[in-house]
């Protein structure tokens, strides 16, 4: 993470958003309401996404915005349907989500190799995982399953957990040549834990389960989960993770949530995980003020109560995930449910007020805080994160995310992916690196596989 085909929309949706007055409406108690207001604000956000135009990029958003949004942007679409079964979206979600798989089923296409980290392809996994569980359409005959490309995604990350320091975890980045090597920060491990629970719930088989524990007990060892449950930033391992970047921000804090409340579900109501899991809600409350969800990092509130937006390009994304992953875990444990809907049911009025900017009138602004006038930010970021917390609201009526005992069609394939020598000797990592930059810049990559 750093720095053509035509959408299938009917003339008469088209017409009614020709007619839609200014700003969004939106009675979190109502179905139609919140439907209404999801699309048009999916629609706004689709708006941004140039991959389907002749001579692009399929899976690619334009600059500013790095390959890694994409596919965490095709995740909250594959979300809007399962919310609310509008399927606008489907061929052209589909379509991006199989460009970007890359030859060994494990989205390292070429195209990223340069620059793909663990977090970056975390969330293009994380986007298969959440179409295998909410049954979003398969793909054709003679493309890898939803199911397989998180198999592979996850095998990509076993073969890098990298004893050499810090006792495990899983590097910021996947190559030695790309700044960030040295950290192993928390959002890289939460890609795999979180991948890694929600495989042993579809799945049913152990060896999943046996490595999130793994992960997140790496995690708690040195300290980037602390007592009280917070997640913080990442670790250098030229100091042997001794030392941490104490930041704190809600989307490392919501993919632990949903990883642990996914392995209380699997594990029956574990009395562990569920300490676990409330103990990670609770440590929630520092993204929210007044109940309304921002990002603590870096929308600076001042004294009179107004946000100035400091936040970078990445980091307004943030919020999407937090609010898709806090919903989901009240699907898994519901003992949670009142605690997260008495976050999410204001902060989704407080996004869906700031949706009244922009030349169309509805264009999302970021800080929610601001209240009813537009803060004048837009983007991909915006939209995604008031798309995110507006289709939550549907969560409760929503159906029960499916495994493959349970409904679930997806089809899966274990022996997906390729282990990637990142570490090993020095020599060896060497000669890759210069082998797969000369692939990279020759248009000829290479990735070597193992067990």
């Amino acid at each position: 993470m750093r720095a053509g085909k035509v959408f299938g929309y009917s003339s008469a949706l088209c017409a009614s958003w020709s007619r839609m007055a200014n700003a969004i409406t939106l009675d979190v108690t109502n179905e139609t309401s919140i439907k209404s207001a999801a699309s048009t604000v999916a629609y706004g956000m689709m708006k941004y996404y140039t991959g389907n135009n002749t001579g692009d990029n399929p899976g690619n958003l334009p600059d500013p915005y790095y390959w890694w949004e994409t596919g965490a942007m095709f995740g909250i679409v594959v979300d809007y349907y399962y919310y609310t079964r509008d399927t606008a979206y489907n061929d052209v979600v589909q379509q991006a989500l199989l460009s970007q798989t890359g030859d060994d089923d494990d989205f390292m296409p070429l195209n990223q190799t340069k620059t793909e980290g663990n977090d970056d392809q975390g969330f293009w996994g994380m986007a298969a995982m959440s179409a295998a569980e909410s049954n979003f359409p398969d793909p054709p005959s003679g493309e890898p399953g939803w199911l397989a490309l998180a198999q592979g995604v996850f095998n990509d990350m076993a073969g890098r957990w990298d004893t050499s320091t810090c006792n495990g975890g899983l590097r910021w980045q996947i190559f030695t040549f790309n700044s960030g090597y040295t950290y192993k920060n928390s959002i890289a491990n939460g890609c795999f834990f979180n991948i890694a629970a929600r495989l042993a719930q579809y799945t049913g088989n152990q060896t999943y389960a046996d490595w999130a524990v793994k992960t997140y007990d790496w995690m708690d060892r040195i300290g980037l989960i602390s007592d009280a449950y917070e997640i913080y930033d990442g670790s250098s391992d030229t100091e042997n993770c001794t030392t941490a970047d104490y930041t704190r921000y809600s989307y490392n804090q919501g993919i632990y949530l949903l990883g642990a409340a996914t392995m209380y579900n699997y594990t029956n109501g574990s009395a562990l995980w569920e300490t676990r899991t409330n103990g990670l809600l609770n440590a929630t409350s520092i993204f929210f003020k007044d109940t309304i969800m921002y990002e603590a990092s870096c929308e600076d509130i001042t004294s009179t109560g107004s946000a100035t937006g400091t936040c970078n390009t990445d980091q307004r994304t943030f919020k999407a995930f937090l609010s898709r992953w806090m919903a989901a875990t009240t699907k898994i444990a519901p003992f949670t449910r009142d605690t997260i809907m008495a976050y999410l049911k204001p902060s989704a009025s407080a996004a869906a007020s700031q949706c009244s900017g922009g030349t169309d009138g509805v264009t999302c602004g970021e800080h929610w805080t601001d209240g009813s006038t537009w803060d004048g930010m837009y983007g991909v970021g915006e939209q995604m994160s008031a798309l995110s917390v507006i289709q939550s609201m549907l969560i409760d009526d929503a159906a029960e995310l499916v495994t493959n005992s349970t409904g679930g069609t997806s089809v899966g394939n274990s022996a997906a992916g390729s282990t990637v020598i990142t570490t090993a000797d020095k020599a060896g990592a060497g000669i890759l690196t210069a082998v797969v930059l000369a692939g990279v810049m020759g248009g000829v990559g290479l990735m070597v596989t193992g067990s």
